[in-house]
Order: structure tokens, then C-alpha cells, then sequence
């Protein structure tokens, strides 16, 4: 009951521009006590709508007929889950896991406000901008670290291409 209900008031979220919720979102990470470290960063975008409802749209093609032909060999809801769901699930969690991974590696703005009151914790991304001055901009040195910055968004892109190719094909 309320699912349909529940999956559009997600799906709505996607229509909120993320600069919106800047504020009440600063005030949680505030809240929590996780201001100023890279806790801050990483927990609020943990969940995303997006991620959501791509694994629920991916987890509804699951044929029925396998949960049930577990359930009738009496395995438990936990057990469905982990020996069956979550095998099939790779492919999505992987396409999500590098879609996440190339989001938060190229923020800019959040990671910019949770630290800005200690320097020692700026991400690479807000480095970048040391480089750029009020009457100078040291180009070669932005453009040679933008290189090293895509080193490991590739190697995650190398390392989980298999389940993108089994992910798109599904």
C-alpha cells in the first residue's frame, strides 16, 4: 500500500534543483556534527533519488517465479534477498556505484560549503581553484591536474565496464 504513491513523490524530487536544498541540507549536516569533515560530504549523498529509482526499476524486472520458488523451498526473506536479489542486482549496483562515484568526484559546490573552515580537508576539485587567481591563472597546472584528477573515476570505469555492458543489455 502507498507504493505507487511513494515512487512518485521520489521521482519528484528529481525535478528540485539540488541548489535548492543547499540550505536545509546544511543545516542537517550541521545538526548532525559532521560539518567540517569529509563525513559531511559523503553521507548526505549517499542516497539519491536517482540511485533509487534506477535499482527499483531495475529489481521490477526480477521474475516473480524466483522468489517464489524460493519461498517454497522455505528460505526467508533475508535469504531471497541476499542469495538471489542482490546477485542479480550487480549490474545496476555497479552502473550506480560509478555513476555516484563520477558525481561526487566532480563536486564542487557542496564539498565547498561543508569545508570550507578547514582547508587541510578540501577535496581535489576545490584545490583546483588554488591555481586561479584574483589577475592570474596558471592554466598548465589546472589542465595537468585535471589529467591526474581523472585517474580513478577511469580506473572505476575500467574496473566495473563488465557490469555496465550486462546492465545496458538487460
Amino acid at each position: 500500500k502507498g507504493r505507487l504513491t511513494f515512487t512518485l513523490l521520489i521521482v519528484a524530487t528529481l525535478l528540485i534543483p539540488s541548489t535548492i536544498i543547499l540550505v536545509s541540507l546544511f543545516f542537517v549536516v550541521w545538526s548532525f556534527g559532521i560539518f567540517g569533515s569529509l563525513w559531511g560530504v559523503i553521507i548526505p549523498a549517499a542516497a539519491t533519488p536517482t540511485g533509487v529509482f534506477l535499482l527499483r526499476q531495475y529489481m521490477l524486472t526480477i521474475p516473480d517465479e524466483l522468489l517464489e520458488a524460493a519461498r517454497m523451498d522455505a528460505a526467508s526473506e533475508w535469504l531471497i534477498y541476499w542469495r538471489i536479489i542482490l546477485p542479480l542486482s550487480l549490474p545496476a549496483l555497479s552502473v550506480l556505484a560509478i555513476l555516484s562515484v563520477i558525481w561526487r568526484w566532480n563536486d564542487f559546490l557542496w564539498p565547498l560549503i561543508v569545508l570550507i573552515s578547514d582547508p587541510e580537508a578540501h577535496t581535489l576539485q576545490i584545490g583546483l581553484t588554488a591555481f586561479s587567481g584574483e589577475f592570474n591563472t596558471d592554466y598548465h597546472y589546472i589542465l595537468a591536474m585535471t589529467v591526474v584528477l581523472l585517474i580513478p573515476v577511469t580506473l572505476v570505469f575500467v574496473w566495473l565496464q563488465r557490469f555496465i555492458t550486462t546492465g545496458i543489455a538487460t
